[in-house]
């Protein structure tokens, strides 16, 4: 079996990264949350599949909140593989570089994901204004419309909005923990 290199920030056991500081450890215990988010949308839907072909009374709400369930869970992702420094990346150019350029690269890097990052924040503000507040200002999370009615595309969105504005303070953590060059 062959050794792969290993990779700055990165140690054998698992999780945050340490450039991702306390938030990135916060961030990375609470990923065991959705994580079970995700065991539970599995035992739902066996409810669900017993419940409709065994005894012929499916439910109103397994799949609502099995989307909801695994929606979330999607969502927080992103925020856990920026802890876990785990994104998808071209290291084509990154992999030759020596390991200043390398930091420079991660300072930069992490710089252009956190405005994107904002950027995106701002968005989903924009899509929660219209989802979670009536024209009038008071306050009504948007619903699915079907015979349960859960508020759970509101919740989303709201959610969303959360998870990118963090997102958006962690590569803010990581660009200057990879500035201070803080292993």
């Amino acid at each position: 079996m062959s050794e792969q290199p290993e990779l700055p920030g990165h140690t054998e056991e698992a999780g945050a990264i340490e450039e991702a500081g306390l938030l990135g450890r916060l961030i990375d215990r609470g990923g065991l949350v959705f994580a079970i988010g995700i065991v539970a949308s599995m035992a739902i839907l066996l409810n669900e599949v017993a419940l409709r072909y065994i005894f012929n009374a499916p439910t109103i709400w397994a799949h609502e909140a099995t989307i909801f369930l695994c929606g979330v869970a999607f969502i927080y992702g992103g925020l856990y593989c920026t802890v876990r420094d785990r994104h998808i990346r071209v290291v084509l150019i990154y992999d030759v570089l020596p390991p200043r350029a390398r930091r420079l690269f991660d300072i930069a890097i992490s710089l252009i994901c956190a405005a994107a990052s904002a950027m995106f924040a701002y968005a989903a503000w924009l899509m929660v204004q219209r989802a979670a507040f009536r024209p009038d200002g008071s306050f009504r999370l948007e619903s699915s419309g079907s015979a349960w009615d859960p508020p759970f595309p509101g919740l989303l969105k709201v959610f969303l909005l959360v998870v990118l504005a963090v997102m958006a303070l962690q590569f803010l953590v990581l660009a200057v923990n990879y500035a201070k060059g803080r292993r």
